[in-house]
């Protein structure tokens, strides 16, 4: 709805990345349907195409692209990104799923269900509408949500029952009282029930699908179009991925550019059979994972039990009230964004704790690329700062009343070190005669430290000073001999040819 497209292609959307999406995905918990990130992009995205079937084009090509960036290995990107943001974007869904689902948990349905961007499609932004819903409650959605939250909470506490999700009773029930409500005052309106549409027959069905429009191939609009839904939906795919594992009780690490191959084959399916653009979703996926989801295979039988349930019983799904799903949002939601997370992350310092704030904040007040963004221009800052501070150690001792300085530079001395290095070699103390430094143990040196310590060398023997360079020079041109014959000991005759033959 908030994309201003059929209802049809969000079910097929979701149906194609539960089925086609995790099949070929290595990820174990990822779920993929329509994103909120991209729900804005689409809505521009077909007004400026003009039509719906040239859209559709454009997800077929930017699937294409995706695709092509799986097997250039584009995916590796995603594993750099800092563990403290991607904790805060895992805090920050958390935080806006709660604050989008209390509207509806109130009985207060102004804004569209799932969008997750601060700034609404109405002109108000998720504060406004909770402020509303607050003056607005309806009881009888309130009721569901609050028996909904008492069943979720102690359901699975009950020995004998929990083998039946708590989610699917709570379901059961808000739909039995909706039916007790009605002709009451408690009664719930249309508007806070679920919608899909309703298929009567195999042939409504067929003709729910809308294909894309290949006469648009050489339109520039359908290929920017194309490569911006690409870009999008990749990093939030590959965030999504990242944030998952962190959610994976056994800690397996999911495949990027496969993820992106997958991706980039749901998109050309969907594309061509009328559905939106999709990504790996973290609401969709952390709710497989606190449900207990352990393999890919109860992402692939989600879109399986989407499609049934789209065919045989569409009257049954439209009686489910919102209140219900958004008592299970709400607790998805808390178990993201746990006070104990906090704690964790405080323990962790401030240069983890201080991107993770950020992160969240920015995320919840934004969207979330933008508030991933600014958390990993922070996180960087803290990098570059840490990097700043360690970049040698040194010794003064006195030798016959003469004091001696001596430098060790650290493993890796790259030109962000360079200040700090300059900086302290100049503020020795002025009654220092003899100082060494050290390079040995440094891995790489880079020229413009190489620099600075010559000019200071030059600098020091003006001034009637003893100095002494080991190993200072530019280690990526220069190899170190010694470093090479350490780890060339032949034992034998036999070993020392074999490795004559190699040199």
């Amino acid at each position: 709805m908030a994309s201003g497209a059929p209802l049809f292609a969000g079910l097929l959307t979701g149906i194609i990345g539960g089925i086609v999406v995790a099949s070929i995905s290595g990820s174990q918990l990822s779920v993929s349907g329509p994103a909120a990130g991209l729900t804005v992009i689409v809505f521009g995205a077909i007004e400026s195409l003009g039509s719906y079937s040239v859209f559709l084009l454009a997800v077929v090509l930017a699937g294409i692209i995706q695709l092509v960036l799986g097997l250039i290995k584009a995916g590796t990107i995603g594993n750099y990104f800092p563990s403290a943001v991607i904790e805060g974007m895992l805090a920050a869904i958390g935080i806006t799923i709660i604050l989008k689902q209390l509207p509806h948990a109130l009985g207060y349905d102004a804004d569209f269900f799932g969008d997750e961007r601060f700034k609404q499609l109405d002109g108000e932004n998720t504060l406004d509408a909770l402020n509303t819903a607050l003056g607005a409650i309806h009881l009888g959605a309130f009721t569901i949500t609050l028996l909904s939250l008492l069943i979720l909470l102690y359901w699975p506490k009950l020995k004998k029952l929990n083998t039946v999700p708590a989610p699917l009773v709570a379901v059961v029930i808000g739909i039995g009282l909706t039916q007790i409500f009605k002709g009451s005052s408690l009664e719930i309106a249309s508007k806070h029930m679920v919608s899909i549409p309703t298929v009567n027959s195999f042939d409504e069905f067929i003709g729910l699908f809308i294909f894309p429009d290949f006469t648009a191939i050489f339109n520039h609009d359908v290929w920017i179009v194309a490569l911006t839904i690409a870009i999008v939906a990749s990093l939030e795919t590959l965030l999504s991925i990242e944030a998952i594992d962190k959610l994976d009780p056994y800690k397996r690490v999911s495949p990027t550019n496969r993820e992106l191959v997958a991706q980039g084959v749901g998109n050309m399916t969907s594309g061509l059979l009328g559905g939106l653009p999709m990504t790996s979703v973290i609401v969709r996926s952390s709710a497989n994972a606190n449900s207990g989801g352990k393999t890919k295979q109860s992402a692939i039988f989600h879109g399986i039990w989407l499609l049934l349930a789209l065919l045989i019983i569409p009257t049954v799904i439209n009686m489910i009230p919102l209140a219900c799903l958004a008592a299970i949002l709400l607790l998805t939601g808390y178990k993201l964004a746990k006070i104990s997370l906090f704690t964790h992350m405080y323990k962790r310092g401030l240069d983890q704790f201080i991107p993770f704030t950020i992160t969240i904040l920015a995320v919840v007040f934004t969207d979330l690329l933008t508030g991933v963004a600014i958390g990993m221009v922070v996180a960087i800052f803290y990098l570059l700062r840490n990097n700043m501070r360690n970049p040698f150690g040194y010794d003064l001792e006195e030798v016959d009343g003469y004091k001696r300085v001596k430098v060790y530079l650290s493993e890796e001395v790259s030109f962000l070190n360079k200040a700090a290095i300059q900086q302290s070699l100049y503020n020795l103390p002025r009654d220092v005669h003899h100082i060494t430094v050290d390079g040995s143990k440094s891995r790489f040196i880079d020229k413009d430290v190489v620099q600075v310590i010559k000019d200071y060398e030059q600098n020091a023997l003006s001034n009637g000073k003893k100095i002494e360079l080991i190993d200072i020079y530019d280690k990526r041109e220069i190899p170190n001999i010694n470093y090479l014959f350490k780890k060339v000991q032949p034992t034998t005759k036999r070993r020392r040819n074999k490795l004559t033959k190699q040199d």
